[in-house]
């Protein structure tokens, strides 16, 4: 534990302040910048019209596409004209892969008022029923293609092609929007489309949890919250105007949505798309011929690349940006041994529309003079700019010393402002100004931030809290399992009548419960950390953003209990 010091508070890095129980980026300041209060629509128009000739986005299924900023903003005005007059309902759903179409429905609905709602198609149809029930959802915007791929997903009868939209706003309308883009002044036209000036905090999107850990919570994110991510996140420097960054990660996750989509809009960036993050050797394939500069994943997405992409392929990229689940520090090293490129871990959640910290380029500005280290190893970076951040006790939420592990909470104009309709879920993490994450951290005394896990990612047992994470990496050692491509186990709490949890691993490959035992405690690992049983499974249950969906992990293990399996 790191002792509190007589130095406190104090400004190591420029801008990020560590206080004895806080470090705070300027988030006072960084509140009061005009740019918060715009809208996001309009905020993409402009950016958007400021170089109508610069390409935005290249798709690559079926066959290669390109748009312009120009055509872009013609056929999202004119859908937008059309949805206005169509489309009664305040919330749309959107059911699209990243691309072309993503992009311009979701830019359309913004600038018609409309609130976007893309769906997650890939969690069942139970939950995604769920999801629209929640969100007031009978109206969706998709595409043929993908209807016919997902049939089991709940299409309401007003389902609307993306393709077909297009098409019956007229060619002649779009090319008259596309001549007007090209010709008038952007304000000018801003003001005839009756643009609003202002959105703030005003309902801009509706994104619905993972639902790792149980049904999906809807997130109300504002135009504040959105405007207010992308330019913390320009401030770290880390993404350049003009570069190519590649847009894989589906648009119903946080990620996808605010910084492979809205961001390159917002900041003069290229968007090379492709529909799932899945197919990595085709993104391969994609990242060489587009010459992508930045590619964004989950860990379970980017270490298929060790063996199915070749070295070449990968030569233009100059950032790989890592979140969703930790890094693994093999994965890194491979990284860069095999394409030269280092991997930055950040860290987000969807209530923070997403990013809240990040490893940043190196060097960084120190607050006393000169530049220091912009990234720590094990860590998940320093805060973006305008956020405050506290570790709390789990169960009193009293403040602790920095270099204490404990619940983070945060604050911030990213910080949504609540679950829709369910005051109970609010009131649960948010408290007075602040957001109470459900993870375990720690911030060093220079301000980087190290997640230990979820909360619900720890067992109670015999009065001890066991990291799951910590043990699954252990076996994963153990048995030398380091270069598996996909997760080989994960490490489930069950309830148990004596020790109050008992913890069961499931694991993708042979794994005797004895053999297991002998080798974890052989290494050093306490008695009550060891897993009791072993499940074998097929594949790890995920989530499509990588994550691990805990729901059906937990199931899996109580259902194996309880049929007398081990």
């Amino acid at each position: 534990m790191v002792k509190t010091h007589a130095m406190y508070p104090r400004e190591r890095f420029a801008g990020i302040r560590v206080h004895a129980h806080s470090v705070d980026s300027g988030e006072a300041e960084f509140n009061r910048r005009p740019e918060l209060a715009g809208h996001l629509g309009t905020a993409a128009f402009m950016a958007l019209a400021r170089n109508v000739r610069r390409e935005v986005i290249v798709d690559q299924v079926p066959v290669r596409r390109t748009m312009d900023a120009g055509t872009l903003l013609a056929v999202a005005i004119a859908l937008s004209r059309r949805w206005r007059r169509h489309f009664h309902e305040h919330r749309i759903g959107i059911v699209l892969p990243p691309g072309i179409g993503a992009c311009v429905a979701n830019l359309a609905l913004t600038l018609a008022g409309k609130t976007p709602v893309n769906l997650n198609f890939v969690i069942g149809r139970t939950s995604v029923a769920a999801a629209m029930r929640k969100g007031g959802i009978t109206r969706v915007v998709g595409a043929a293609a993908l209807r016919e791929k997902i049939p089991d997903f709940p299409w309401p009868e007003a389902t609307h092609d993306v393709g077909t939209e297009i098409a019956a706003c007229g060619k002649p309308r779009i090319a008259g929007w596309l001549a007007a883009v090209r010709a008038l002044p952007a304000g000018l036209l801003a003001r005839q489309l009756r643009l609003p000036a202002h959105g703030g905090d005003r309902e801009a999107a509706l994104l619905f949890t993972s639902g790792s850990a149980g049904e999906p919570k809807g997130v109300v994110l504002t135009h504040r919250n959105i405007l207010g991510n992308c330019l913390q996140t320009r401030e770290t420097g880390l993404l350049h105007p003009g570069e190519t960054m590649v847009g894989c990660l589906p648009v119903f996750h946080s990620f996808g949505f605010t910084v492979t989509m809205w961001y390159p809009m917002l900041h003069d960036m290229r968007i090379a798309s492709f529909p799932s993050p899945l197919e990595t050797r085709r993104i391969a394939e994609v990242i060489a011929a587009e010459q992508a500069h930045v590619l964004v994943g989950a860990p379970t997405f980017l270490r298929p690349f060790l063996k199915r992409a070749e070295p070449g392929q990968l030569r233009s990229l100059r950032l790989v940006v890592a979140g969703a689940e930790k890094l693994p520090p093999d994965l890194d090293g491979a990284f860069r041994e095999r394409f030269g490129v280092p991997i930055r871990e950040g860290y987000g959640l969807t209530e923070t529309t997403p990013v809240l910290a990040v490893n940043r380029p190196d060097p960084v500005p120190l607050a006393a003079g000169g530049t220091g280290e912009g990234h720590r190893p094990g860590s998940v970076g320093l805060l973006v700019g305008g956020m405050q951040a506290r570790i709390v006790d789990p169960e009193t939420r009293q403040a602790l010393q920095i270099g204490e592990t404990g619940v983070l909470a945060v604050r911030g104009c990213n910080v949504f402002g609540g679950y829709l309709d369910d005051p109970a879920a609010t009131a649960a993490v948010l408290k007075d100004g602040w957001f109470y994450t459900g993870d375990l951290a720690r911030f060093d005394e220079d301000g980087f931030l190290y997640i230990e896990g979820r909360l619900s990612r720890f067992s109670k047992i015999g009065g001890e809290m066991v990291p799951h994470g910590t043990v699954e990496q252990r076996i994963i050692e153990a048995f030398g399992w380091q270069a598996a491509e996909t997760q080989p186990v994960v490490v489930i709490g069950v309830p148990d009548e004596t020790k109050g949890e008992a913890l069961v691993a499931l694991s993708t490959l042979d794994l005797p419960t004895e053999a297991m035992r002998a080798r974890l405690l052989e290494g050093g690992l306490p008695v009550l950390w060891v897993p009791k049983r072993v499940v074998r499974v097929e594949r790890i249950p995920v989530l499509g953003t990588g994550k691990l969906d805990l729901t059906r992990c937990r199931s899996t293990a109580l259902g194996d209990r309880e049929n007398g399996r081990s």
